[in-house]
């Protein structure tokens, strides 16, 4: 008989857990190369960043960012109110297109959908308390109605979309929407004395 152990594999380690033994396997050289090279950016990324102070850090760019974006901003808003006087309503189906959209999502509970009114004056008629001409209907949109509850939509909305909803609500004069809020130039009617005075 022959009582010779069987050859040991290199790999295999001497420990063994529950019958499970572990193979020593090395990591190929690449993983390893990229894992140095890691530790040699970390280092550099350190001492740029946190010790010399050379580097934005992500509050830092964020800030940058947000500044200038502000500046962009500002600069559109300026020039959209430079020329909003001059404006015309547009006819271009994809701008009413988008305009429709936006007043179905943000007038809608105001005005109905058709522009009738509800809380919101009626936008089919042709009396306006606040201007009844284009240019008017921008200047609403853009500075709200804060007594009378319209909002500021300046700094919320793009300018071309502002443009966009006033073409839009434009489309609607004239229309005859079923059951429109009463105009409000109207005088209140006298209906005598109420039973709480």
């Amino acid at each position: 008989m022959n009582n010779q152990a069987p050859e040991k594999d290199p790999l295999l380690l001497d420990h063994e857990y529950d019958g499970i033994q572990e193979l020593d396997n090395k990591l190929p050289r690449w993983w390893v190369w990229l894992f140095n090279l890691s530790i040699v950016f970390a280092f550099f990324y350190l001492i740029y960043y946190h010790v010399a102070n050379k580097g934005m850090l992500m509050a830092e760019e964020y800030r940058h960012e947000t500044s200038i974006g502000d500046v962009i901003k500002s600069n559109a808003v300026a020039q959209f109110e430079l020329k909003m006087g001059s404006l015309q309503p547009s006819t271009d189906p994809q701008l009413l297109a988008e305009g429709k959209e936006t007043f179905k999502s943000l007038c809608l509970p105001c005005h109905r959908a058709d522009g009738g009114g509800l809380v919101g004056p009626n936008l089919c008629d042709d009396y306006w308390i606040h201007g009844s001409n284009f240019v008017d209907n921008l200047k609403i949109i853009w500075n709200g109605v804060p007594p009378k509850g319209m909002v500021t939509w300046k700094g919320v909305l793009k300018p071309s979309t502002i443009h966009a909803v006033g073409s839009y609500i434009y489309t609607l004069r004239g229309t005859n929407p079923k059951n429109p809020k009463p105009r409000e130039d109207q005088a209140p009617k006298q209906t005598g004395p109420s039973e709480f005075e």
